[in-house]
C-alpha cells in the first residue's frame, strides 16, 4: 500500500453476540442475567450478558462457578447453527459495503477503509455501517476506528462502555488514548505475560511503552518486541480478506462419565448430521474426519481418516462410527466426545468414495430446507434422535 495513504482500520464487534441472538427470539431474556454454555456443571461459559458479568461471570469460566456467582441467571445451552447464521448475515452486509474486510471470529471483523477518505468521511461511513447492521439484524454492535488493527480493537473495547458504542482515535491521539489503559487491554497479552510485567511494576500501557525493548525481550522472549510495539501504537499487520474456513467440529462434555455404546453412537450420528448440514450450507466438502475421546482419567485420544471430498450424511456417519469403534476402549468410561471435519474444500476433486446417487443429493436438499426452517432437531435419523 502507498505509504502516503492515510490508514483507517475499523474493528467491529457484536455486543454479547450469542445473548443478543437469543434475545431476538425470546424478549423475556432482555435485561436479565443470561449465561450460555455447557448445560452440565462440568461445562464452561461460552458467553454471558452484561447483567451476568456484574456478578463476576465471564467466558471460559466453569459452569459450576458461574452458577455459584449468579444462581438467578437464565442458563441456555445455546444454538451454534443459529449464531453462525446471524454471523453470516452480518458478514454479508459488511462485505457488500466495504472494499476489504477480515472476519476475525464469529462476532468480530476488521475493515480496511484506507483511501476512502478521499470520497467519504470514514468515521461517518463507519457509523452508518454500524447502524445498517443493527437495523437489518436487530443486533447491537460496537466499533473502534483508528490507524491499525491493535488500536482499533482496543478502541472497540472502550467504545462498549460509551452510550454511542463507537469511537474514533485519530493518528495524533493514539498514544494519549493508550497511555492510561491497563496492559490487560493489549490484544494477545496473556495472563502469564501480565503477571511477569506486573511483577516488574509495569501496569499501564504508558509504562510498557517507555520500557526498554531489550528488557522486555529478556522478560517475554520474542513476544517482548511485539508487545512494546503495540504499546507504542505500532502494528503493521494487514487486514486480510476473509479466509476459507479450514475445519468444522463439535464436542460434548457429558454430565456423567459413560460407557453406554448406544448413547455414544447416537450422539455421533446426530452430531455428524448437524455438521454435514452446516457443511452443505457453506457450500463446502470435507476430506478428513476426526473422532476425539476424553476418558474419565482425562486422557485424550484421537483418530482420523482421509477420503475423497464429500458432504453427505451417509458417508460421513459410516466413517465416524468406524473410527469410534477403532478408538473406543471398552474398559474406560468417556467424559467427552467430539467429531471434526477438516481439509475443507469448495468443490470435490473426484467422485466420492461411496458414490452416493443423485436422488440422495435431492433428499439432503429437502432435509436441509426443513432444518433451515424448523431447526436442527426437526429431522434426523431415528437412531440419532
Amino acid at each position: 500500500m502507498n505509504q502516503n495513504i492515510a490508514k483507517y482500520i475499523a474493528h467491529m464487534d457484536l455486543d454479547a453476540f450469542y445473548v443478543s441472538v437469543e434475545r431476538l427470539h425470546n424478549s423475556k431474556l432482555i435485561n436479565k442475567p443470561v449465561i450460555i454454555g455447557g448445560s452440565s456443571d462440568r461445562g464452561v461459559v461460552s458467553t454471558c450478558s452484561y447483567e451476568a458479568r456484574k456478578y463476576g461471570v465471564h467466558s471460559a469460566m466453569p459452569m459450576a462457578k458461574a452458577k455459584q456467582l449468579c444462581p438467578n441467571a437464565i442458563f441456555i445451552s445455546g444454538n451454534m447453527r443459529l449464531y453462525e447464521e446471524y454471523s453470516r448475515i452480518v458478514s454479508d452486509i459488511i462485505s457488500s459495503n466495504t472494499p476489504i474486510h477480515e472476519k476475525a471470529s464469529i462476532d468480530e471483523h476488521f475493515i480496511d477503509l484506507s483511501g476512502m477518505d478521499k470520497f467519504h468521511d470514514v468515521y461517518q461511513f463507519s457509523i452508518e455501517l454500524k447502524n445498517k447492521i443493527t437495523e437489518e439484524t436487530g443486533l447491537p454492535i460496537s466499533f473502534g476506528l483508528s490507524i491499525n488493527k491493535t488500536v482499533a480493537k482496543i478502541a472497540t473495547g472502550e467504545a462498549k462502555s460509551l452510550p454511542e458504542k463507537h469511537i474514533f482515535i485519530k493518528k495524533d491521539e493514539v498514544q494519549g488514548f493508550l497511555n492510561p489503559l491497563s496492559i490487560k487491554k493489549i490484544p494477545m497479552l496473556g495472563p502469564k505475560a501480565y503477571e511477569i510485567l506486573n511483577r516488574y511494576g509495569i501496569q499501564t500501557i504508558e509504562q510498557l511503552s517507555k520500557a526498554s525493548p531489550e528488557h522486555l525481550s529478556s522478560l517475554l522472549g520474542k513476544n517482548g518486541i511485539t508487545v512494546w510495539e503495540k504499546a507504542n501504537g505500532i502494528d503493521n499487520t494487514p487486514v486480510v480478506q476473509e479466509r476459507i474456513r479450514k475445519s468444522l467440529g463439535s464436542e460434548e462434555t457429558f454430565e456423567f462419565d459413560t460407557n453406554d455404546i448406544k448413547f455414544m453412537n447416537n450422539l455421533i450420528i446426530k452430531t455428524t448430521e448437524q455438521l454435514c448440514y452446516e457443511l452443505r450450507n457453506m457450500g463446502m466438502y470435507t476430506e478428513c474426519l476426526t473422532i476425539k475421546l476424553k476418558y474419565a482419567n482425562f486422557k485424550t485420544r484421537t483418530i482420523q481418516k482421509t477420503f475423497s471430498a464429500t458432504n453427505t450424511d451417509g458417508e460421513l456417519i459410516a466413517i465416524a462410527k468406524e473410527l469410534f469403534q477403532k478408538l473406543y476402549d471398552k474398559n474406560q468410561k468417556v467424559r467427552l466426545l467430539g467429531v471434526r471435519f477438516s481439509n475443507l474444500v469448495d468443490s470435490p476433486s473426484q467422485l466420492s468414495l461411496f458414490g452416493e446417487p443423485k436422488k440422495n443429493t435431492k433428499l439432503y436438499e429437502a432435509l436441509d430446507k426443513i432444518r433451515g426452517k424448523f431447526g436442527d432437531d426437526a429431522v434426523g435419523r431415528a437412531s440419532g434422535r
